[in-house]
């Protein structure tokens, strides 16, 4: 987000860079570790997925503010699926869903490990994941390998990973192979692809 004075959307709220809903405003509460991916990282990442959004299944699985389940859908994605335990952020993306007519998208008010462990998904029905847990905890190489054994990614599925600092290749599974990386504002961004 802007940082100067009279631009962006403010604290709270982030807004939609592409797509249908381009310019709109999603407005999310003030929690603890709850930090939007920065436009310039969405603008990039979306860039990279351009070819990969249109049709596909996603999932959120650290939504947040919801902004890339939102942004995927804006350009074109079948469903996002948005999984939060906190139940102000979960509130927040429904409302947001609801002022934007989001049908397609589904929110789930569980842990990651809890919604992996018990959803009825069908198998491979994930093409797209998009991972930006909370920086601090080391969150993210667990949720790579829970990810992968769930069974839910599709055989070709990009997987969208955010961190603080460089991801070694040993923090994935095996059978992820690092795409693309990118650095702004302090924040690292991975594309993997299974396969």
């Amino acid at each position: 987000m802007s940082s100067k004075k009279g631009r962006g959307p403010g604290k709270g709220a982030v807004r939609i860079i592409g797509g249908e809903w381009r310019s709109r405003l999603l407005r999310f509460p003030q929690v603890d570790g709850l930090r939007p991916t920065p436009d310039r990282i969405r603008e990039t990442l979306f860039n990279w997925l351009r070819d990969a959004i249109p049709g596909s299944n996603c999932l959120d699985l650290f939504a947040g503010s919801g902004a890339l389940g939102f942004e995927a859908l804006s350009r074109g994605a079948v469903q996002a699926i948005c999984v939060d335990r906190n139940a102000a952020v979960c509130r927040a993306l429904r409302e947001n869903a609801r002022i934007l007519q989001a049908d397609n998208m589904e929110i789930h008010h569980a842990s990651a490990w809890d919604w992996l462990r018990l959803t009825r998904l069908a198998p491979s029905s994930i093409d797209l994941v998009f991972l930006d847990p909370p920086f601090a905890g080391g969150f993210l190489p667990r949720a790579c390998e829970v990810l992968e054994q769930s069974g839910l990614l599709a055989r070709p599925a990009l997987i969208y990973l955010e961190a603080e600092t460089e991801l070694r290749p040993k923090q994935l599974p095996d059978n992820w192979e690092m795409e693309k990386t990118s650095a702004a504002a302090g924040v690292h961004c991975f594309l993997a692809r299974r396969t």
